[in-house]
């Protein structure tokens, strides 16, 4: 059998920290390696395998826009951009989109869509705020963006333009606030720092000071975005509109897309001012548009709802009956566990070698996002196998 991970590492640049496994395939909400064991999928690609696995609408979208076309420049109108773009508007509050091909791209052309509209607008602002623990891409920009030590300290010194204040402290944003900003960017929950859930008036007051600075507020909805978090996009839940919003990750349903919405007032981008060679492309855009529809025709949001629910309730009892979890948090199918030591790593490849995949989003917290079409039968096929692991480092940690 051939060594797939030795040649991994003989070959390729050591960006990621992998999990000790090879998948070849996928179907649903379950994967299988090259060794033929079967695995449930509760990482979902990183929220982005919104309908599982090889889903049949995906397939047949691929294919069929495949054997027609696949590829042209944006300098010529392509049937299913247009389509993209119209299904996005009517279901969202914003008014004109640009397609590019990831969340980083997204946010970084939110980014440069709001200096220029500080430019235009604000006598040249162009400062961007965002918050510790947030993560918006890694581009060189958006590691400033991203308040986190961890993924700045390589790349230092970083592209000025960005001031990080704590998450969930509207004071902290009106205190960093001066004649340069543009914007303030933000997750509506925020994802890659642990799944943090604000309080209910955060986004609320930060969209007021907005309005009253007449500045950008940008919701960087690339991984809570297509229904995530029980509504089609987050920012519902919090009573505001953004100015901006990005969306990748779930929006293409494995297929890589990225999109740029904005409200007319704040879409002002001019020829030749932004573009992308890939970026809606016919066949991403195919794609992105039978995700949407399944999404919409088949309560694709209220499943992930209610078996969001049933998973935070699951998880509670675990929370109840072990001592080392000290939180459960998260919306939808976006959620976590926090425990009381580093011990989640431990957790994810005990429940690996049982056949299931989970994230250690941090070192004392692990991370829940399975495809939206999870059902409660596989919840509690995952929550067992967790179980399982928790019993083990429980014996461990005993007397």
């Amino acid at each position: 059998m051939t060594d797939w991970q030795g040649l991994e590492n003989k070959y390729f640049m050591r960006t990621f920290k992998r999990l000790p496994v090879t998948i070849v395939r996928g179907e649903g909400v379950r994967m299988w390696d090259d060794n033929g064991k079967e695995y449930l999928d509760f990482i979902g690609g990183w929220a982005v395998n919104v309908l599982g696995h090889s889903h049949p609408v995906v397939v047949e979208a691929l294919t069929t826009q495949a054997r027609m076309l696949m590829h042209t420049s944006n300098q010529v109108y392509t049937v299913p951009q247009v389509q993209l773009a119209q299904m996005l508007v009517e279901n969202s509050c914003l008014d004109r989109v640009f397609f590019c091909n990831s969340g980083a791209e997204a946010s970084e052309g939110a980014v440069k869509l709001a200096r220029r509209y500080g430019k235009l607008n604000l006598k040249g602002a162009y400062e961007v705020i965002t918050a510790t623990k947030s993560f918006h891409g890694r581009t060189l920009a958006m590691t400033a963006a991203t308040g986190q030590a961890k993924f700045q300290e390589p790349y230092m010194p970083l592209p000025e333009g960005f001031v990080n204040v704590e998450y969930n402290n509207l004071d902290a944003v009106k205190k960093a606030t001066t004649g340069k900003t543009c914007a303030v960017m933000l997750e509506p929950i925020q994802g890659e720092g642990g799944v943090n859930v604000p309080s209910a008036d955060y986004l609320k007051g930060v969209r007021r000071w907005c309005d009253e600075r007449n500045i950008v507020l940008i919701l960087d909805e690339v991984q809570t975005g297509m229904g995530r978090n029980g509504t089609l996009f987050a920012y519902e839940q919090f009573g505001v509109e953004p100015d901006i919003m990005t969306l990748a990750k779930g929006l293409g349903g494995g297929f890589p897309i990225g999109a740029i919405l904005a409200k007319d007032r704040f879409a002002v981008f001019k020829p030749g001012e932004h573009g992308s060679t890939f970026g809606g492309n016919p066949l991403a855009c195919a794609v992105a548009c039978a995700v949407f529809r399944y999404i919409l025709d088949n309560d694709v949001v209220g499943n992930c709802r209610r078996i969001g629910k049933y998973l935070f309730d699951s998880l509670e009892r675990l929370r109840a009956e072990y001592d080392c979890i000290v939180d459960v948090r998260g919306r939808g199918l976006l959620q976590a566990v926090e425990f009381n030591a580093e011990i989640a790593e431990t957790l994810v490849r005990d429940c690996l070698q049982s056949g299931l995949l989970l994230n250690a989003v941090n070192p004392g917290a692990i991370r829940f996002m399975p495809p939206l079409i999870v059902g409660e039968g596989e919840v509690d096929a995952a929550l067992a196998i967790l179980d399982g692991a928790l019993s083990k480092v429980e014996k461990i940690k005993s007397p």
